[in-house]
This record gives C-alpha cells, sequence and structure tokens, in this order.
C-alpha cells in the first residue's frame, strides 16, 4: 500500500532500508550517536516538521541513543526545535561547528554554552564587501541574536536583530559571518570564494543565497569528533544526515553518512547511502530502521 503521494509508509521502507546499516554500527540505545541536520532534513524548507520525524526522535531518545541536532543555526533558532522534538538534555552543535551547547531543561535558558570558537572577522568581511558592496552582511551576536549591516529578509534571522554600521561587524571576534546576496547562486559563491582567496576561515554554501563563514578547521564535524569523544562512544558507532555543502564533513566523519533525497548531487556523492526527500520523512525512514535493527 502507498500514501496519497505514491510513496511507501514510512514503517515499509524503514524495512528495507536496514538493509543499507552496516553491521558495524550498533542497534540504537546508548551506544549509538544520531546526528541531524535541521533545515532540508528535519524541516522542511516551510519550517514544517511531520509527526513521523518527531516520532521516531522520540523513540531514539527514549531508549538512550545520543541524538545530536547538528546546524548552521544558531543557539537561539536551535533550543525551540530541540524543544518540539522533546530534546531536553544532550548536546547540540549550532552556528557550523562554531558552537555546542548542552541541553539541560532545569537551567533557565534550557541550556548552557559549552564550546565556542571566535575568529577575527576583519579580513573576510571586508574581502567580501570589495566584491560585493551591495551584499548583506550579518555577525553573529551569540545568544542574543545578530549585528547586520542592512535589515535581511522576514523571517531568516532570528533573536534580536540589530543594524549597525559595517565598521562595527569587525569590532569583536565572531562565531561565524553571513553574506546574503540574493542575486547568486550556489556556484557563483564557489566562484567568489576561488577568485578572493578567504584564508584562515572556513566557508559554506547554504541553499538560498547564502554564504556562511567560520573559524578554520571549524565545521560540523569537527564538533561532533569533540562531543563524541565527550559522550565515550565509538568512532564506528556514529550516523549522520544531512542535505547541505555545510554537511559534506559531517557526512564524511560519520560511520553512516546518510543524503537527504533532496540534496545536491555534491552532497549525495560523499554520502553512504542516500534516503527519501525531507517531504517524504526521508529522515524518519532512516531513524525507523535503526530502531528496528
Amino acid at each position: 500500500m502507498t500514501g496519497t503521494n505514491g510513496v511507501l509508509p514510512v514503517t515499509e521502507r524503514a524495512a528495507r532500508w536496514r538493509e543499507l546499516v552496516p553491521d558495524s554500527v550498533p542497534v540504537a540505545g546508548p551506544d549509538l550517536l544520531v546526528a541531524l541536520d535541521i533545515d532540508g532534513t528535519l524541516l522542511t524548507h516551510d519550517g514544517e516538521m511531520s509527526a513521523e520525524v518527531v516520532s521516531a526522535v522520540a523513540d531514539l531518545r527514549d531508549i538512550g541513543a545520543k541524538v545530536v541536532l547538528a546546524t548552521g543555526r544558531s543557539v537561539q533558532a536551535v533550543t525551540p526545535v530541540a524543544a518540539r522534538l522533546g530534546l531536553t538534555e544532550g548536546y547540540a552543535v549550532c552556528s557550523n561547528g562554531a558552537v555546542c551547547v548542552r541541553l539541560d531543561a532545569s537551567l533557565d535558558a534550557g541550556y548552557e554554552l559549552t564550546d565556542v570558537i571566535t575568529f577575527d572577522p576583519g579580513p573576510a568581511l571586508r574581502l567580501l564587501r570589495q566584491e560585493l558592496p551591495e551584499g548583506l552582511f550579518a555577525v553573529e551576536d551569540l545568544g542574543r541574536g545578530y549585528k547586520v549591516t542592512a535589515p535581511f529578509p522576514m523571517g531568516e534571522l532570528t533573536g534580536e536583530v540589530q543594524v549597525v554600521d559595517f565598521e562595527e561587524l569587525l569590532a569583536a571576534p565572531a562565531t561565524r559571518v553571513t553574506l546574503r546576496a540574493p542575486h547568486l547562486d550556489a556556484a557563483d559563491f564557489d566562484a567568489l570564494v576561488d577568485r578572493i582567496g578567504l584564508h584562515g576561515v572556513s566557508y559554506a554554501v547554504g541553499w538560498t543565497a547564502w554564504l556562511d563563514i567560520s573559524p578554520e578547521g571549524v565545521t560540523k564535524a569537527s564538533a561532533l569528533e569533540t562531543l563524541r569523544g565527550r559522550m565515550d562512544v565509538a568512532t564506528g558507532s556514529t550516523v549522520a544526515m544531512g542535505d547541505g555543502g555545510n554537511d559534506l564533513e559531517m557526512l564524511g566523519w560519520a560511520a553512516h553518512g546518510v543524503a537527504m533525497g533532496n540534496a545536491g548531487e555534491h552532497v549525495r556523492a560523499v554520502a553512504d547511502a542516500v534516503t527519501g526527500d525531507v517531504l517524504d520523512d526521508g529522515a524518519a525512514v532512516v531513524l525507523r530502521a535503526l530502531l528496528a535493527r
């Protein structure tokens, strides 16, 4: 039997997926770490999260699996998603790996910062502004929101958004710099980075007209490796799912890296397997397969 969209139910697809999970990956439980991207993986680009995804994450959580959200989102944009998923303890990776938090419902904010890596945003910002003076620039104001050179489209940034002079963006170490240029696509951003020769930073091109700049060597994978050691999880006991350019290193890091069906070809190419589209509960299929082993 298929659903109204012609796709098999999650449970049936999960039964088939079980064969794709390596035997070396432990059964779902305290020995398993599952790293999950948010946008385009758990959430559609309209911000919707299906009941299938919520239920599968809850079942993994309830049997002790270490479910870690790993995202480019800022802290204040991650915690509401964690709450929707019932993830009130454990860890989350934010800002593409520059920030890690420990979730704890007993704390006033519901979390505490455990790892923060910053860099001098000045050189990258100056180079980017020389090339794209009309671009929109933002620097993450950790735990509060963003400082921006001009307003971003409604809903794209969370927390307090403060418009400031460009020079103020250069004034303090930052966890992340964002450039938004609506007229550029991913290929344009890649060409821009090659042309200006950004040094001493990491970067990732978003699914929209975004370029995120992070401290050198900092990725979701580098943060997850820190957390893996902290949680005493074996190297081969890791599964990760994602769909974007900022997930490339994470998918390569995991013992079983899974790309979403809506991921670009360059993302699917580095994954061990490809699941269904976010609109078809592709993430829930993999999570159910892990639970059924």
